[in-house]
C-alpha cells in the first residue's frame, strides 16, 4: 500500500499543472519553482509582454524567467516506462448520474457528458465534442474576454490615475484658495478693528457733545420753567387779589407775556382757527350736505343738481365756501364715518373739476387720504403716514406765505404730516371727499 501511494505520488508529481498530462519539454519558473510543459506555460502568457503570473501560486515575474528542467524530464520517462495505470478522474469530474468519466462537451447545454448521456434521448440531437476541444475552443474565447477585460482594466486603472490628478490638483487650488481667503478676511478683520476703535472714540466725542448740547439745553428749559412758573404765580396772585392790587403794574406783566414765545402746537395752531362752512355749487351731485353747510356724506345715489362751472362732476368732493390767498388759518374736521376712503385737505382754484387729476402738489392737491384705516400724504410717489393713535378729529393748519400744509390729529395734536414748503401761487380752497359709507362734519 505505501509504495502504491509513493507511485501516485510518483506519477503527480510528473504531471503538468495545466494540461494534466506528463510533461513534455518541462520549464520551471525561476522565482517561484514551479514546472509547466514549455507549451502549455507558453500559451498561458501569449499576448503578454510584461507581468507574467505563475499560474499555480499567482506569483508574478518581470520577465519569462524560465529555465529547462532537465532533471524532471528524465523523471518523467522513468515514470512512463513504470507503465502505471491513468490516474482516476477526480470525483468532480464524474457523471453524477452514470458514475463514468465526463469527456464530452454539449454545445447547446453547455454542460459536460459521459458516453452514456450522449446517447440519451435528451443529448442525442445535440452537437458534443471532447471536453479537450471544447476547452479549447472555450479557453480561446475566454481569452478574447481576458484580453478585453485586461485592457478594461487597465483604461480604468489610467482613468483613476487621471481622476486622482485632476482632485488632488483641484484639492491643492482650494487649499490655495483657502489660504487667500484667510489672509483677506485677516485684512478684513484688522480694518474693522481699526474702524471700531475710530468709531468708539467718535462715539465718546459726540456722547461728550451731546452730553454738553444736553446739560446746556435742559438747564436752558429749567430756566424757562422757573420763569414761567414765577409769571404764573404772579398771574394767579393778581387775579385773587382787589381791583386795585390787579390794574397796579399790570402793563409790566402783560409786558412779560407778550415777550414769552409759545411753542406748543396747540397754542400757536389754533390760535388761528377759522370758521369753515362747505360751498354748494361746487359739491358732487352724488354728496348730500346738511342744512348748515358744516357737514357731507356721501350718497347711492345722484341729486338732480345743475352742472355749474364752480361743481366737481368727475370726484365726489366739495370746496369750502371761502378760498385764502394770505394769512395762516386753521380748521377741524370731525370723521364720523371714514367709509372705504376719504381725503382732506387744501385746493387750487384752478384744478379741474369736469374731469380726471392726480391728487398731488404738482396737480394743485395738499391732502392726506384714509383708506381702510391706513394713512398717507399724496405726494409723488404718496408717503404713508407711521402709524398711530387713530384720530377721530383732523387739524389742518394752513400758512400761506410761508408755503406750508400741516395736517394735525386735533385731540392730541400729533403732527400727522407737513407737505414739503412751495410757494403758493393762487386761491386755496378746504377740501373734502368723502368716498362710499363716509361722512365729515367741520367742528
Amino acid at each position: 500500500m505505501a509504495a502504491a501511494a509513493q507511485l501516485g505520488n510518483l506519477q503527480e508529481e510528473a504531471t503538468c499543472s495545466i494540461c494534466l498530462e506528463y510533461f513534455i519539454d518541462p520549464v520551471m519558473m525561476i522565482d517561484c519553482g514551479h514546472n509547466f510543459c514549455r507549451s502549455c506555460i507558453t500559451l498561458t502568457w501569449e499576448g503578454r509582454d510584461e507581468n507574467f503570473p505563475c499560474p499555480q501560486c499567482r506569483h508574478v515575474s518581470p520577465g519569462k524567467n524560465l529555465r529547462p528542467n532537465r532533471q524532471l524530464g528524465n523523471m518523467v520517462e522513468i515514470a512512463k516506462q513504470l507503465h502505471l495505470p491513468p490516474v482516476r478522474p477526480p470525483e468532480e469530474n464524474l457523471c453524477e448520474k452514470h458514475n463514468q468519466a465526463q469527456l464530452l462537451f454539449c454545445a447547446e447545454d453547455q454542460r459536460m457528458l459521459c458516453w452514456v448521456c450522449r446517447e440519451s434521448k435528451e443529448h442525442k440531437t445535440h452537437s458534443a465534442s471532447p471536453v479537450e476541444e471544447a476547452a479549447e475552443e472555450h479557453k480561446v474565447k475566454l481569452q478574447e474576454w481576458l484580453c478585453l477585460l485586461k485592457k478594461e482594466e487597465e483604461y480604468i486603472l489610467k482613468s483613476k490615475v487621471k481622476e486622482e490628478k485632476q482632485y488632488k490638483a483641484l484639492r491643492n487650488k482650494l487649499r490655495t484658495e483657502k489660504k487667500k481667503i484667510e489672509s483677506e478676511f485677516e485684512k478684513l478683520r484688522q480694518l474693522l478693528k481699526e474702524n471700531e476703535q475710530t468709531l468708539h472714540e467718535r462715539l465718546k466725542e459726540m456722547e461728550k457733545k451731546i452730553t454738553m448740547v444736553e446739560n446746556a439745553n435742559i438747564s436752558k428749559l429749567d430756566n424757562q420753567i422757573t420763569s414761567l412758573n414765577a409769571l404764573i404765580m404772579e398771574i394767579q396772585k393778581k387775579c385773587e387779589a382787589s381791583s386795585w392790587e390787579l390794574l397796579k403794574d399790570v402793563r409790566s406783566t402783560l409786558s412779560r407775556c407778550n415777550n414769552v414765545k409759545i411753542q406748543c402746537p396747540e397754542v400757536v395752531v389754533k390760535s388761528y382757527k377759522v370758521m369753515v362752512t362747505l360751498d354748494p355749487d361746487t359739491a358732487n351731485p352724488r354728496l348730500l350736505l346738511s342744512e348748515g353747510q358744516r357737514r357731507v356724506r356721501w350718497m347711492d345715489t345722484a341729486q338732480p343738481l345743475s352742472d355749474t362751472p364752480k361743481r366737481f362732476t368727475f370726484f365726489y368732493c366739495v370746496l369750502g365756501s371761502k378760498g385764502f390767498t394770505s394769512g395762516r388759518h386753521y380748521w377741524e374736521v370731525q370723521l364720523l364715518q371714514e367709509g372705504i376712503v376719504w381725503y382732506v385737505g387744501v385746493v387750487a382754484e384752478s384744478v379741474n373739476r369736469k374731469g380726471d387729476f392726480t391728487c398731488s402738489p404738482e396737480e394743485g392737491v395738499w391732502a392726506v387720504r384714509g383708506k381702510k384705516g391706513q394713512y398717507s400724504a399724496l405726494t409723488s410717489p404718496r408717503i404713508p403716514l407711521p402709524p398711530g393713535e387713530k384720530p377721530v378729529k383732523l387739524g389742518v393748519y394752513l400758512d400761506y406765505e410761508g408755503g406750508r400744509l400741516s395736517l394735525y390729529n386735533a385731540d392730541s395734536m400729533e403732527l400727522l404730516y407737513t407737505f414739503p414748503q412751495a410757494p403758493f401761487k393762487e386761491r386755496l380752497f378746504p377740501y373734502f371727499l368723502p368716498g362710499k359709507g363716509a361722512e365729515l362734519r367741520l367742528v
